[in-house]
Order: structure tokens, then sequence, then C-alpha cells
């Protein structure tokens, strides 16, 4: 089965066409080296919560935007074979693409598919 890498972050949201051209930049480069779907979400209804949400986990402030994003590969092993080569790619160096978000504030997990329907 698949294997997903899933990301929540808080983006300005003067910054969305900054951060879609960041990210359709970033998928070319994903899609690459091995993944089969990037998904990029930005944030229509996204309640605060009283515990716990979406807003508090990236500590989202009144001027940004959380958005929801998942790269889905074919397996783990592909993954971890290209997330190093990835990384290293000078397509995707601070310089040439910059994050337009606060990057400290991102969370992100690797997930095992357990359902897919």
């Amino acid at each position: 089965m698949s294997y997903i890498d899933g990301f929540v972050a808080a983006v300005p949201t003067a910054n969305k066409q900054k951060y879609i051209q960041h990210a359709s930049d970033a998928a070319a480069v994903f899609k690459e080296y091995g993944a089969t779907k990037m998904v990029e979400c930005w944030g229509d209804d996204v309640p605060d919560g009283k515990v716990t949400s979406f807003p508090m986990a990236v500590k989202c402030q009144p001027e940004e935007t959380v958005v929801f994003s998942w790269i889905e590969w074919p397996s783990r092993a592909v993954r971890d074979k290209a997330m190093p080569r990835i990384m290293d790619d000078p397509r995707l160096q601070p310089d040439v693409n910059p994050m337009p978000f606060d990057g400290k504030r991102l969370i992100y997990g690797g997930f095992e598919t357990v359902v897919l329907e």
C-alpha cells in the first residue's frame, strides 16, 4: 500500500499565491523522485478549538491561514530513498525556493496507509 507524508502549516494569508507557486515548484521535484501525488489544500473552514485544533497545532495567527497537504508515495522505501535527494536538490534550496511561511511551526509526519477505499 502507499505511504503518506502529511503536513499542516500556518501561512500568511497575503502569501497565498507565493505559497501556491512554492508548492507547485516543489511538487515537480517530489514527483521526479518518485512521489505519485502531492495535494495542497488552503484552509476554508478550519475552526478554532477549545482543547485542540489545526489552528492551535500550528499557532495560527489572525493574519494567517491553515494549509493541509500530503504527498503520496508508492512505499516508505521509495520515500526514504528519495527524501535525502530531495532535500539536497538545488531547486528546493531556500535561496531558490524560499518557504513563504514560518517553517518552525510546520508539523509533519509519515503515515502507513491502512484503509484505502
